[in-house]
């Protein structure tokens, strides 16, 4: 059962902390249908933060159930904001069993920031349980959900060393000859990170990929790289 203390005290603060001139600008830029509040990202993080220390969860299918609740139950964009910032919860870190509560995100969120804020809890998983997310992320990436191929792109933002090559290189290969936009960004912005890692590497795959990669992701993969 969701906390329902949690989630009015969520909407009260955020109600009491919104900027209506603000608010036009964001949805203009966000190209949303869902109002926003005009409460900006950390802010909102600081008020879900309070929020959930003041009125905690006991377990962890309270914390899964509020989270649902007040992403289903949105009218503001950074309700939804606030519904992902409760995922980064003790209760929920490393749980497998949040996998579905992403998905549903992804999938219903079908935007670039609500999508990727889910996208360090999914690498969270992945290094806790990687077996079951390496199968799931393979079959995400040939999902007919563009946000779900995304995902499986960024999963492992951030991962460092811990980058499994085999995996990225797997799911990349799996997009290469998709034209759209936020796909094309996506394999740019995994590769550039993991550059950070091992450029070697990511040299090696801009090099064999040459002719299949686009010049969008050829360029964001190399940003910070000399090419030789």
């Amino acid at each position: 059962m969701a906390n329902e203390e949690l989630i009015a005290g969520i909407r009260s603060s955020l109600g009491t902390a919104a900027d209506p001139v603000r608010a036009a600008g964001s949805r203009a830029y966000m190209k949303s249908d869902m109002p926003a509040l005009g409460v900006r990202v950390p802010e909102v993080r600081k008020i879900t933060n309070g929020a959930a220390a003041q009125w905690p969860c006991s377990s962890f299918e309270e914390l899964r159930d509020t989270v649902l609740e007040l992403w289903r139950s949105a009218e503001f964009r950074e309700e939804r904001y606030a519904a992902i910032d409760l995922t980064d919860a003790r209760l929920a870190r490393g749980r497998l069993e949040m996998l579905p509560v992403y998905e549903e995100i992804i999938r219903t969120g079908a935007w670039w920031d609500l999508v990727d804020g889910v996208a360090h809890r999914i690498c969270a998983l992945l290094q806790a349980h990687r077996p079951e997310l390496d199968r799931m992320l393979r079959s995400w990436s040939r999902d007919p959900d563009m946000w779900v191929r995304r995902s499986a792109i960024t999963a492992q933002l951030g991962a460092k060393a811990a980058t499994d090559p085999e995996l990225l290189a797997s799911v990349i290969e799996a997009n290469l000859a998709d034209r759209e936009f936020f796909i094309r960004k996506a394999i740019g912005w995994a590769l550039r990170e993991y550059a950070k890692t091992d450029p070697a590497w990511v040299r090696q795959f801009v090099a064999g990929h040459e002719t299949a990669l686009s010049p969008l992701s050829r360029r964001e993969a190399l940003r910070n790289l000399t090419v030789d």
